[in-house]
C-alpha cells in the first residue's frame, strides 16, 4: 500500500507570509491547523529557515507596493523563531534597501540577501554571518534591481536575477565578486541543479503591459554554469514568476496567467498553473491548476509535497507530486492576513 503523503510530517511546520496585514502565519504540515501568526513589519516579502540556528528570517522589501511602483524601500530583515513564534530581532541593513531574495549556506553559516541599487551604485547581495547575525560585506550584481538570489550546493558560486537589466548576475561567493552575465530578457525566479552544473531562470521579466507579441517567448532558461549561456528553453504557456527544484530532481514553475478584462488593459488573473518538469531531462511531467497570481514555490524535504503560494488569491495550494493532484487549500483570509507571498518548511525538532 502506498504511503500517505501526509504521514510522518506530525510537528513539522508549514510558515506562510502575508504580505498584506504584514504576518508570518504557521500551519501544521500534516492536519494544515493553523497554529499561531507573528506581527512583522510591512511588506513582508521572502522567507528562509536556517535549521542549524534554528531561526527564520523574513525580509521586508518596501513600505508599501510592490516593485516599480512601491512608496519606498524597507531596510529591515526580521528574524523569527518558529518554535516559540516570537520576533528575536529587527536587523537594519541600511543604507542597503529593498531586501528580498534569500539565499542559505549552511556549511559556512552564510545568509545571502539580495538589495536594490541607488543612484550612487548597483544593487547587489549582502553577506550575513548567521552566528552573529550581522553583515560581512556585500557583493555587486552590476544591476539595479536583483531580487531572488540562489547559490550552488557548494556555497562557490551564486546567481541573483534582474527584472530589467538583460543578464543573470554571476557571483563568485569566495572572492565576493561578479565574475559574469549570462543574457536573458529580464528574469524572475531561479534554481540552480543538485550538481550545480545548470541554472533554471524563469524569463522573460513579468511586464503585464507587453503583449505576447512583443515579448520574447516564455519559459525557463537553462545556463550552462561553466560558460554562464543560455543552452535551452522549457517552454511555458505563459508568464512564470517562481521556480523551484525538489530533492527528487523535479522543477517547478509557477506559471501567472491573464484574461481580457474590459476595464482593465492589463486584463484579470487567471488560475495560475503549477507546471512540473524532469530537470535532468527537461522533460515536461505535468500540470495542475493553481490559486490566482503563483509568485512562491517550496516543497516538503522528501520532495513528495509542493506548495504553492498565490498572491491575488492568498491562498496556498498543497499538491502531491507523485499524483500531481491537489490535497489541500490553505486560505490566508482567516489568519489577519492576505497575499500570500514568502514560504518555509519547517521540519520538527530533532
Amino acid at each position: 500500500m502506498q504511503q500517505s503523503p501526509r504521514a510522518g510530517r506530525e510537528g513539522d511546520v508549514l510558515a506562510v507570509v502575508a504580505q498584506k496585514g504584514a504576518t508570518v502565519s504557521f500551519f501544521d504540515a500534516a492536519s494544515d491547523r493553523h497554529l499561531g501568526s507573528v506581527q512583522v513589519l510591512a511588506e513582508p516579502h521572502e522567507l528562509c529557515f536556517d535549521p542549524t540556528q534554528r531561526l527564520l528570517w523574513c525580509t521586508s522589501t518596501y513600505h508599501s507596493g510592490y516593485y516599480h511602483a512601491n512608496s519606498g524601500r524597507r531596510t529591515q530583515l526580521t528574524v523569527v523563531d518558529p518554535d516559540t513564534r516570537r520576533i528575536v530581532e529587527v536587523i537594519d541593513l541600511a543604507p542597503e534597501h529593498g531586501p528580498h531574495g534569500l539565499a542559505l549556506d549552511t556549511a559556512r553559516g552564510r545568509l545571502y540577501v539580495s538589495v536594490e541599487g541607488s543612484a550612487g551604485r548597483p544593487g547587489g547581495v549582502v553577506v550575513i554571518d548567521t552566528a552573529t547575525r550581522r553583515p560581512l560585506g556585500r557583493i555587486d550584481t552590476d544591476a539595479p534591481g536583483p531580487h531572488w538570489f540562489a547559490i550552488d550546493a557548494a556555497g562557490r558560486r551564486g546567481y541573483a536575477t534582474n527584472k530589467e537589466a538583460p543578464f543573470v548576475s554571476v557571483v563568485d561567493l569566495e572572492r565576493g565578486v561578479l565574475t559574469a552575465k549570462a543574457e536573458v530578457p529580464g528574469s524572475e525566479g531561479l534554481a540552480v541543479s543538485a550538481d550545480g552544473a545548470r541554472v533554471f531562470v524563469a524569463a522573460p521579466y513579468a511586464s503585464f503591459a507587453a503583449t505576447a507579441g512583443q515579448r520574447p517567448a516564455t519559459g525557463i532558461r537553462v545556463i550552462d554554469a561553466r560558460t554562464a549561456s543560455v543552452t535551452g528553453i522549457l517552454p511555458t504557456g505563459s508568464i512564470v514568476f517562481p521556480v523551484h527544484l525538489t530533492s527528487t530532481g523535479k522543477l517547478l514553475a509557477g506559471e501567472v496567467r491573464m484574461e481580457p478584462d474590459p476595464e482593465s488593459r492589463l486584463g484579470r488573473h487567471a488560475p495560475g498553473r503549477l507546471t512540473v518538469f524532469d530537470a535532468g531531462t527537461h522533460q515536461r511531467l505535468g500540470e495542475l491548476e493553481v490559486g490566482l497570481f503563483p509568485l512562491t514555490i517550496t516543497a516538503s524535504p522528501d520532495g513528495r509535497l509542493a506548495y504553492v503560494s498565490c498572491a491575488t488569491s492568498s491562498t496556498v495550494e498543497i499538491v502531491d507530486l507523485e499524483t500531481l493532484q491537489g490535497l489541500a487549500r490553505l486560505d490566508l483570509s482567516g489568519t489577519g492576513g492576505s497575499l500570500a507571498h514568502g514560504l518555509a518548511y519547517i521540519p520538527r525538532p530533532a
